[in-house]
């Protein structure tokens, strides 16, 4: 049988023996997860899924009808509703723990449960456990999202996360398709049509907080699949962030180390992460050379967020690298992206390097790349002038303002803390690219 071993723990709790301690070897293993939905169907395809075993039902919250996609219902009715529960399950799952080091959060943005209640649990670890790290993988909507209110869900949710976490670790539904479609040798697949790329769901009240990450999609078998591959790629993104808390390497990085060396500014916490090789559940992409595997990770096309960084200015940079890479082939490829990457002036030097000697299963070695960049200002704008379209006509606010608890300033408030948002990203770009400081100016939002 497997050794129960501190590695294994990191994620998942094993059986205990009489006197209250682990089983040497992997026995009744559980993961150390929290699910919350608002509706059943995810949670309950899940349950029938080959992973139903590794959840434990007792750390599990659900309700029937959904959040409808508004943010105000998950935050204000379902987060009061369920507020006692959420803090109680958590406090359960933290007494499981020898060392608690961080809290991860999976969820989307453009519904209401994923949104609403997520950021509500968020403000929740804030508030308990305040000195325990908060990271945060959104998934923020496309374009062409078919949730009406996503722009309206998706900035009142940003502007908690915003304010509550340590780091977020945005990833859309386009980028991940298109890393799909290489590896199948074609870039032209459609984006499965969903809430988030969590999982697709079909009752009449949507819901798309889809907090596991592994979720199969109840719509088809088809759109399953591809779900399953674009989580998966994001899976191996938190596998290859945690691996040196998990493994041996020469030069581990701590899962604080992240927000201290990356965030030079409490609000500038948004982190564009990519990964080389490209793998998926049944394929994989590896590189030739080691070189190729840096140059392929600050190309567009590996980034889990439609950006492009290498166009825009680096606050800060990590390279966490697994597997047979040497120190001298991380020392050479850090001179030749210096050469080309700008980073801002007063951190040229704004790398931080982490090397776990364990490469992911099957391969020889890989590199996750984590990027404080000024490209994801673009992301907000897109963001903003979809809400804007909405909030000039006053479309749907009703079924906000209905919703006890909401208060209607909460959207100017919350559209403004993401237009400063922006703008301080964007005062950054232009001090790098002139070499002054320039007047803040005023952003200007196309109707």
């Amino acid at each position: 049988k497997a050794i129960y071993d501190s590695a294994l723990s990191t994620f998942f709790i094993n059986g205990a023996t009489d006197n209250g301690g682990y089983l040497p070897v992997v026995s009744g293993l559980k993961a150390r997860a929290v699910l919350v939905d608002m509706e059943e169907g995810v949670v309950g395809e899940l349950f029938k899924s080959p992973l139903r075993n590794i959840y434990d039902n007792r750390f599990l919250i659900t309700d029937v009808s959904g959040s409808g996609n508004n943010w105000a219902v998950g935050k204000y009715f379902y987060g009061t509703r369920y507020h006692d529960e959420l803090k109680e399950v958590v406090r359960k799952s933290v007494e499981l723990c020898d060392c608690l080091q961080c809290f991860f959060l999976i969820h989307s943005l453009g519904g209401g449960t994923g949104s609403g209640v997520g950021t509500h649990l968020l403000k929740i670890l804030a508030d308990e456990y305040p000195n325990v790290y908060r990271i945060v993988t959104a998934v923020f909507p496309s374009m062409d999202d078919d949730v009406i209110t996503s722009p309206y869900n998706t900035v009142l949710g940003l502007n908690q996360l915003t304010e509550l976490a340590d780091c977020v670790l945005p990833v859309d539904n386009l980028a991940l398709t298109g890393m799909i479609g290489r590896l199948k040798g074609s870039s032209t697949k459609p984006v499965p049509k969903g809430p988030s790329l969590i999982g697709n769901n079909t009752t009449k009240q949507q819901s798309s907080s889809n907090w596991p990450i592994t979720a199969t999609p109840i719509d088809s078998a088809g759109s399953g699949k591809a779900f399953d591959e674009m989580n998966n790629i994001v899976a191996n993104m938190l596998l290859n962030l945690t691996s040196s808390s998990r493994f041996e390497g020469t030069m581990n990085v701590d899962i604080n180390e992240i927000s201290m060396n990356l965030v030079p500014f409490p609000r500038l916490h948004y982190l564009i992460a990519a990964q080389s090789p490209l793998t998926n559940i049944s394929q994989t992409v590896a590189p030739r050379k080691v070189d190729q595997l840096f140059a392929d990770a600050f190309t567009r096309d590996f980034q889990l967020i439609s950006a492009d960084p290498c166009r825009h200015t680096y606050l800060a940079a990590a390279l966490l690298v697994r597997g047979s890479v040497t120190a001298s082939d991380i020392r050479r490829n850090i001179d030749r992206l210096q050469q080309r990457l700008r980073f801002v002036q007063w951190n040229r030097e704004g790398w931080k390097v982490g090397h776990c000697l364990v490469p992911p299963v099957g391969l020889p070695s890989s590199l996750l790349t984590l990027s404080n960049n000024t490209a994801i200002r673009e992301r907000f704008l897109e963001i903003l002038e979809r809400f804007y379209k909405l909030y000039k006509r006053k479309a749907h606010l009703h079924h906000y303002t209905n919703v006890d608890g909401f208060d209607l300033g909460l959207f100017k408030a919350s559209a403004d803390s993401l237009e400063d948002l922006y703008q301080e990203y964007d005062q950054l770009e232009k001090q790098t690219e002139l070499g002054t400081n320039p007047q803040l100016l005023r952003l200007q939002i196309s109707s």
